[in-house]
């Protein structure tokens, strides 16, 4: 797999292509996907998720997000080798994570060939052990993903609400090294009325005053929803992660790439 690129600096004003992200989340061996995060509202879509990792990249996607849903779950990765056959299949970057809680299932996600480790639950509720994954690894290579639910960090595969405010929790990581969050309002997740702006500029910003890069995810039903981020012209949003619609054919890769260049004229 390619080593993970570095993220240039950008002005608030200068225009940006926003990196897309396909997601694939992983249930049972298929890929699927999940309605406001809710394990009783998933729809099935490809028995293997490695012909949908081929799909993306053959449609010109530059990197993927995969998500171990039964790891999520049950607290350990429970489809490395599906995440293994992705990897070999595609030779884009990779991010993925479900289940990450220890250094073993961070050291196997990695072994399996992916690019990234995202963890979830284990960041919001040990930040210091995340860090050090930071030190060791490259704070690039460690993703910490937020997902809230009406402003506060929700964890255990967005099941368990906490009353820390997902800026708190990203200042945290931030100043422990982690250079990298994916942040999903788990409101919107999977139900294509629009992303979940709301709070999103301070969260942001939370993430860029420590250097970091913040992707997206949630609720992105439409090329329209793609501008409106892209014109947000927030400096520390780096990429958008979008499954449904794109399972669901409301755009492809190519239309989402070019909604994505600036979110002007697309």
């Amino acid at each position: 797999m390619p080593e993970p690129r570095a993220t240039p600096a950008v002005s608030a004003s200068a225009p940006r292509s926003l990196t897309l992200y396909p997601a694939i989340d992983i249930r049972g061996g298929g890929a699927v996907r999940l309605t406001q995060g809710d394990y009783d509202r998933e729809t099935a879509y490809d028995a293997d998720p490695a012909d949908a990792a081929r799909r993306w990249a053959e449609g010109g996607a530059s990197a993927l997000h995969v998500v171990d849903l039964d790891g999520a779950r049950s607290g350990s990765p429970q489809n490395l080798e599906v995440i293994a056959r992705i990897a070999d299949t595609i030779d884009i970057e990779l991010q993925a994570g479900g289940g990450l809680r220890d250094e073993a299932a961070v050291e196997a996600v990695l072994a399996a060939g992916a690019t990234r480790a995202v963890l979830g639950t284990r960041a919001q509720r040990d930040p210091a052990f995340v860090g050090r994954l930071a030190e060791r690894h490259g704070g690039d290579r460690i993703v910490a993903s937020v997902d809230g639910r009406a402003g506060n960090v929700a964890i255990e595969g967005w099941e368990q609400p906490t009353e820390t405010p997902v800026p708190d929790l990203v200042t945290t990581l931030g100043e422990l090294g982690v250079q990298r969050f994916v942040y999903t309002p788990v409101e919107v997740d999977g139900t294509l009325q629009g992303p979940g702006l709301e709070g999103l500029e301070e969260i942001v910003a939370a993430c860029g005053a420590t250097g970091g890069e913040l992707i997206y995810s949630g609720g992105v039903g439409s090329l329209d929803d793609l501008r409106a981020l892209a014109r947000l012209r927030l400096p520390a949003i780096g990429g958008v992660i979008v499954g449904r619609a794109l399972y669901e054919k409301r755009f492809s890769v190519a239309e989402a790439l070019g909604a994505l260049a600036g979110g002007e004229g697309a």
